[in-house]
């Protein structure tokens, strides 16, 4: 009878073992199942729509957002429009430059250089890192040059439209060109 007893007793903790074993694995089957799967939804490239709208729901796109709609926002955006196809063309832009030491106030001595300048009444932006800003360390504010560039942004953190750097020519010389070579283009 004692044999009887201990064969039963143990019998049911190998099955029971057994099933806590089965159970175990068959959750973690189900887990791993969901986990791949998880994976699978959030590894897919978000589309270009989906990236602005996940951003403009973050805090810097709200901040973007409600400078792009205040008064200040909208007369960055309107300056940009008065030069839109100067911009798209890729053609000259008379300008005055209005300061030559204009500086950000979180500037340290490393940080990019800014020229603002002024077309048709408005003032722009345009940066250069220190090297490239010596070659335009002849300009004074007044001096009247000429400017191309292939594109504009704009920034909440910046007072007025920030123009690429891409020419500038004084009294017919050439103070600075981009060479797009050294950077592919961008």
């Amino acid at each position: 009878m004692k044999k009887t007893i201990y064969v039963l007793i143990f019998s049911l903790v190998v099955i029971s073992g057994f099933v806590f074993s089965f159970s175990t694995f068959a959750n973690g089957l189900h887990v791993n199942r969901e986990i791949k799967n998880d994976t699978t939804i959030s590894s897919k490239p978000l589309s270009n729509l989906e990236k602005r709208k996940k951003w403009e729901a973050s805090p810097d796109g709200r901040k973007f957002n409600d400078w792009k709609n205040s008064p200040e926002g909208k007369k960055v955006q309107s300056s940009y429009e008065k030069i839109k196809k100067e911009i798209e063309a890729y053609t000259e832009m008379e300008a005055v430059v209005t300061s030559v030491t204009f500086q950000l106030p979180t500037t340290n001595p490393s940080s990019p250089k800014w020229l603002v300048v002024k077309i048709n009444g408005e003032d722009y932006m345009m940066q250069f890192i220190p090297n490239d800003f010596e070659k335009l360390n002849n300009l004074k504010v007044y001096d009247k040059i000429i400017i191309k560039s292939r594109s504009a942004g704009f920034s909440n953190n910046h007072p007025y439209l920030i123009l690429s750097s891409d020419y500038i020519e004084h009294n017919n010389k050439v103070l600075f060109e981009r060479d797009l070579s050294k950077n592919d283009g961008c």
